[in-house]
């Protein structure tokens, strides 16, 4: 019998069972959803392949919606959660800014989805966007400062602009210069791998 347990000892440590991979969300709109390319070359898909070459056992999940605004976001999230998440990477605002809505509603929402997650013991990465200068300079401005205070009052990492390295370059985005193309993708992708790799 003290044989068998010894074996049985033996063979567990020797062949640990396999460690379960983090599984990340990305909730986003079309800049997640890769609107317009392969769904395979889309910026949360490479991340995955990126963390993985670097041999970090994760599972992305793309949650990205074209279209979609920070007001659905919540309920996305919930329906998501009928599968374990470990860290959510928050990529929604663009679209209240370019649909010029209350930027106050829009920061609520985004909070009330931080909130969310975190009691459901979700790590929360922020993802800031920047809206174009003609929409005015004080709507612009606080947009770009809803991040910042957002990441301050929940505590949370903040990648401040996704676009930083892509926006503006002809090259690097599809022909209505506002959603990236394929190596529009694999830069972000760069970026947003580093983000999570000072964050896990």
């Amino acid at each position: 019998m003290k044989y068998i347990y010894f074996f049985l000892l033996l063979s567990i440590y020797a062949f640990p069972a396999h460690s379960k991979p983090t599984h990340i969300l990305f909730l986003g709109d079309s800049l997640t959803e890769g609107y317009g390319i392969d769904e395979n070359k889309s910026f949360p898909k490479l991340v995955e392949s990126n963390l993985k070459e670097k041999k970090i056992n994760v599972k992305i999940t793309n949650g990205g919606v074209s279209g979609s605004t920070t007001a659905s976001g919540l309920s996305r999230l919930k329906w998501h959660l009928k599968t374990s998440i470990d860290i959510l990477v928050l990529e929604l605002g663009a679209n209240d800014g370019l649909r010029g809505l209350n930027l106050k509603e829009t920061k609520n929402n985004l909070i009330q989805i931080i909130k969310y997650a975190k009691d459901k013991k979700i790590k929360v990465l922020l993802i800031g966007l920047l809206m174009p200068p003609n929409y005015g300079k004080k709507y612009t401005s606080d947009f770009e400062k809803m991040y910042s205070s957002i990441q301050k009052t929940e505590n949370i990492p903040l990648l401040p602009f996704l676009l930083k390295k892509v926006a503006g370059h002809a090259d690097l985005n599809l022909a209505d210069g506002i959603h990236p193309n394929e190596k529009g993708h694999q830069l972000i992708a760069f970026e947003v791998t580093n983000f999570i790799l000072k964050n896990l």
